[in-house]
């Protein structure tokens, strides 16, 4: 097997330059000890975690003016984690989530390089029930409903892990699922307002999904489902 073959770069995101070592193309792959295979995750979907894709930047732009004050913050599928870097620069209490066996490791190298705080991460799929994260104020991600069945998945990992008033920002590039994930937060107490990114010179190609903010506060909490803390 190849070895991975890596990329350095630098993005500026809303004046803060952060510093990133990814996958060089989303051909890469290596998993000789079948840690990947063993979770589920297949040659094809293995490089996805550590590639910076377009809704990635996108959420990351968005959390420059997002009100942070006092708020603890989890970033779900964080995959290279450009947005919690970006957090964490701003001096965010933000913890970082993914699946992938990998993406705990490139975000701690990332933090090296970029000099900053440490970044708790959890390793942690959504139908895990023992993660012990807590709860959070606010709730982050981008491009996470790949299939159907990823409604429900993320919206009930959500509720275990969101108080009682929460802010939830999903970037989403229109898979065809973001309505049928609407209607699960629909079913927490949740409203939704969706919206075009402001402005997405950053990116190398028209942007034409959206940003949805999903809110809930207090007098709408259904409680409904059990939370483990």
């Amino acid at each position: 097997m190849s070895p991975l073959r890596l990329r350095y770069q630098t993005l500026e995101v809303g004046g803060h330059d952060i510093h990133l070592r990814t996958l060089r193309d989303n051909q890469q792959f290596s998993d000789q000890d079948g840690v990947a295979e063993r979770l589920g995750i297949s040659s094809a979907t293995w490089p996805i975690f550590g590639i910076v894709w377009a809704s990635g930047q996108v959420l990351a732009h968005h959390m420059i003016d997002f009100e942070i004050e006092g708020k603890r913050i989890l970033e779900v599928g964080c995959g290279i984690a450009l947005s919690s870097l970006v957090l964490s620069q701003r001096q965010a209490d933000i913890t970082a989530t993914d699946y992938h066996p990998e993406a705990g490791g490139f975000l701690a190298e990332n933090v090296r390089i970029n000099g900053g705080r440490h970044i708790p991460f959890t390793r942690t799929g959504w139908a895990d029930r023992s993660d012990r994260l807590g709860l959070f104020d606010t709730i982050i991600g981008s491009d996470l409903l790949y299939e159907a069945r990823h409604a429900q998945l993320l919206s009930e990992f959500i509720d275990r892990h969101a108080r009682t008033e929460c802010d939830v920002i999903i970037v989403d590039p229109g898979r065809g699922n973001q309505n049928r994930f609407s209607r699960e937060m629909s079913t927490l107490g949740y409203t939704v307002d969706k919206c075009q990114p402001p402005h997405t010179d950053y990116l190398d190609a028209p942007y034409k999904g959206s940003i949805l903010h999903y809110h809930r506060s207090a007098a709408k909490y259904t409680g409904h489902r059990i939370r483990l803390v």
